[in-house]
């Protein structure tokens, strides 16, 4: 070979090779930069909180029993005023958060005997995952299957996964722990040891997800006799005497009269058994079981006791929240990660604080259906942002994606809200959502129902053994409490509505039959609460 043409050659042949790693450089440069610049997301769930008790939503504990971290989240970013869970019951809002799909969809239709969560299809965090995201789950899970998507998990194990306030049990990456103190403190605890032990150079997904408020509503020491001293204002539906929903309302074991001794927080005799011990505790569960702390007190004062013990403990397991929160929010800021990370509270559902006499969940009525939603992205949310569009929880995991710059499959059924809180509503914005609810009848006997409910108006119908709708002008009636259906001014409203509650179920894939329905109720699909009974 000619000795220039071989020098030309292989000077080529070089210049290719420093072409090819400057390059290669210059592509893993550029990730590094876009995984720098990629938000972080710390979401934080708990597990029924109303929206009555946060102060940013106002309401009677607003100066009472003030929330300011999570108000802070809210003033510093946006909150949603009409975030509606699809499913108000635990697991399925939680299947519906994380797949962004229906309850008939992702397979997770009730609490009780409702099976096992498909951990094999998709999910957000998967997702994220495989984005390049580094990924956690601290707190409470219940889905009954294992965390999939996650680099790190440590979820509650006991009582169905629904866990203890003290001395929790978790699943620590496959390793089973007793932890002792309290879980509200000890699960963001974990949650910022993680955030210390990540790898710096990816963007991260903490799922940080409280037990707290659920039932049994047990404070931490320090707010255990918070506000002993004082009596709660009472809400106005308080003594519901559910005329014209006698079947639906009228008909549960949801009231103050279903409330145990455990609830109560009274202490059993030292004698008993461990058996006796905790049939003692439960007592009050069951119809004709009546707690009270005296025979002189009347069946209102009864009432009355029972509310004010709830409420204040309830009020009580969110101060713990709201102050766990607060721990989250400052250790963003002083590792200086606060203005690249999205930060968002939510709750599995709503929740009844005495309204209608109830406590618990599940109902179509706004109590229940209201999730709290606040959101802050420094310098891309405006602060003190409100947005009153119809937010479902299956449009959470497209937002996040969305925020992330991740792309969304075509099979979720929900969409980004994400321009909403940039202040750029679509012109095509959904302006109804779609409910169902399944479960009956344990616990507290809610009937199953589905329906729709726009800026203005609710439709629902009660199926499993009754045929029952109920129609609702929430401007004029906001707390619920005149059934329009069957009046003849509403007569073209209802039917409008009626024809929104069938598009929606045709668009979202759930148009089966009655005996179909009842058939998802009646069968027993194993899962860890069937076991809790």
């Amino acid at each position: 070979m000619d000795l220039s043409v071989f020098l030309t050659v292989n000077l080529n042949h070089k210049n290719f090779i420093l072409l090819f790693c400057f390059t290669t450089l210059l592509c893993l440069g550029q990730t590094r930069s876009q995984n720098k610049l990629a938000p972080n997301i710390v979401f934080i769930f708990s597990d029924d909180h109303a929206t009555n008790a946060i102060s940013a939503y106002g309401g009677l504990f607003e100066d009472l029993a003030p929330t300011p971290n999570i108000d802070r989240i809210a003033s510093e970013g946006a909150l949603l005023e009409n975030a509606l869970c699809t499913n108000a019951i635990c697991g399925p809002s939680r299947a519906s958060v994380l797949t962004g799909k229906y309850s008939h969809v992702n397979g997770y239709y009730k609490n009780y005997k409702g099976g096992v969560f498909d951990n094999k299809q998709w999910t957000f965090p998967q997702a994220l995952k495989a984005s390049g995201y580094e990924t956690a789950l601290v707190g409470k899970w219940h889905l009954a299957s294992e965390p999939v998507g996650f680099d790190y998990y440590k979820y509650h194990i006991s009582k169905g996964q629904q866990g203890f306030y003290w001395a929790p049990i978790y699943n620590d990456n496959g390793r089973k722990i007793t932890e002792k103190g309290y879980a509200t403190n000890l699960t963001t605890d974990f949650a910022l040891d993680w955030l210390d032990s990540r790898d710096q150079n990816k963007p991260f997904c903490l799922l940080l997800q409280y037990k707290a408020p659920h039932r049994e509503w047990a404070p931490d020491i320090p707010y255990k006799n918070l506000w002993d001293s004082i009596q709660m204002p009472y809400p106005e539906t308080f003594d519901d005497g559910y005329k014209g929903r006698e079947q639906t309302a009228g008909s549960t074991e949801m009231t103050m009269d279903y409330f145990s001794r455990q609830d109560m927080k009274m202490t059993p005799p030292n004698d008993l058994s461990k058996q006796k011990k905790r049939k003692w505790l439960h007592y009050g569960f069951k119809p004709g079981q009546i707690v009270s702390p005296s025979k002189d007190l009347n069946p209102q004062q009864v009432r009355q006791w029972k509310y004010q013990r709830y409420i204040k403990d309830y009020l009580a397991t969110v101060k713990s929240v709201d102050d766990n929160i607060g721990r989250v929010l400052d250790y963003l800021n002083a590792n200086g990660i606060e203005n690249n990370t999205i930060v968002i509270y939510s709750s599995d559902q709503g929740f009844f604080l005495g309204e209608h006499g109830f406590f618990d969940k599940r109902f179509m009525y706004e109590e229940a259906l209201h999730m709290p939603f606040v959101v802050r992205y420094p310098g891309v949310i405006k602060a003190g942002t409100v947005s009153d569009a119809i937010i479902s929880n299956i449009d959470f995991a497209p937002t996040l994606l969305d925020m992330a710059g991740v792309a969304t499959p075509d099979a979720v059924q929900g969409q980004s809200f994400y321009p909403i809180l940039k202040g750029q509503r679509p012109k095509d914005w959904q302006k109804s959502m779609y409910y169902h609810y399944y479960e009956y009848p344990y616990y507290h006997r809610v009937q199953p129902h589905y329906g729709v409910r726009d800026q203005r108006y609710k439709l629902i119908h009660f199926y499993y053994d009754m045929d029952l709708w109920e129609f609702y002008d929430l401007k004029k009636d906001p707390m619920e409490l005149n059934n329009l259906m069957g009046k003849k001014a509403y007569k073209g409203r209802i039917k409008k509505l009626k024809s929104e509650l069938y598009r929606l179920k045709k668009q979202y894939g759930n148009e089966l039959s009655l005996e179909e329905l009842k058939y998802i109720t009646e069968t027993d699909f194993g899962g860890l609460e069937s076991k809790n009974k």
